[in-house]
């Protein structure tokens, strides 16, 4: 029982000094963020001057419209590319599904890096004028398979008996994937369609490789005003990246619980 005890503790000291590496930085950002002083170590009274320059400053909303643009285009083709994959794939008896599979995930588990400079000799060798269409492409890439993998998890534990049952009584294809199977899989592709939104939009390693002299996006402009020294209006800026990041995840969470719940209630 003293084991127990003592391992207990032990753990839950773990635990604290993990949480505190962790999120101390990020609450020290958020705070920081607010302070009047322009020194990142002094602080000065609280202050909302750094956001209203933020709001003022036009290539910071320039870069801001130019993340929500890319990161709603990237979600809108990886769900297109994505749940048209997992519905293709759906009751296919091949050798080679685990190696589609495979490779159509393959994106998420390459370094950042290695992607990036990947895009860029692609695009390159097409001649692609790099820009908002560079970035959209290489978005995209690496969104689908946060949506393939979501939508195909959720594929396998639907019951095809349902699909079948109507099909027997005369429905048409089309009228079955509307009725059926859609709404079983549409918390699936929210959830996928919500991770692609905050992996899109706080990206910088990829996008700085494929990025034009002319196409700035939030998490890019936020890393070239750190060459300049750390100051409380770059902190204004990751506060908001972190605060709508955060908010898409949580979302996202919800939406997967109840999804989750809802199969709970179906099973008899």
């Amino acid at each position: 029982m003293r084991r127990a005890g003592k391992s207990g503790i032990f753990s839950k000291i773990y635990l604290a000094f993990i949480v505190a590496l962790m999120y101390i930085p990020v609450i020290l950002t958020v705070i920081y963020s607010f302070n009047a002083n322009k020194s990142p170590t002094v602080w000065g009274g609280f202050s909302m001057k750094w956001y209203e320059e933020l709001a003022g400053d036009r290539s910071i909303r320039e870069a801001l419209g130019n993340s929500l643009l890319l990161a709603f285009g990237s979600c809108f083709f990886a769900i297109l590319i994505g749940t048209s994959g997992a519905l293709g794939m759906r009751g296919r008896q091949s050798k080679f599904d685990g190696v589609i599979a495979y490779l159509s995930t393959l994106p998420i588990m390459i370094p950042e890096i290695i992607l990036g400079m990947v895009f860029l000799g692609v695009f390159s060798f097409m001649n692609l004028p790099f820009g908002m269409v560079t970035l959209m492409i290489a978005h995209t890439a690496f969104c689908i398979p946060y949506v393939f993998m979501m939508v195909r998890a959720r594929l396998e534990g639907m019951d095809k008996n349902l699909e079948e049952a109507a099909l027997d009584l005369g429905a048409r294809p089309f009228a079955v994937f509307r009725d059926i199977t859609f709404p079983a899989i549409l918390p699936a592709i929210l959830s996928g369609a919500l991770l692609s939104f905050a992996m899109s939009f706080d990206d910088v390693v990829i996008s700085i490789f494929v990025t034009g002299a002319r196409t700035n996006t939030l998490a890019i402009k936020i890393y070239t005003k750190l060459k300049t020294g750390v100051t409380p209006e770059i902190n204004a800026l990751a506060t908001i990246l972190l605060i709508v990041t955060a908010a898409v995840i949580l979302l996202s969470r919800g939406i997967g619980r109840h999804k989750e719940k809802s199969q709970e209630i179906e099973t008899p």
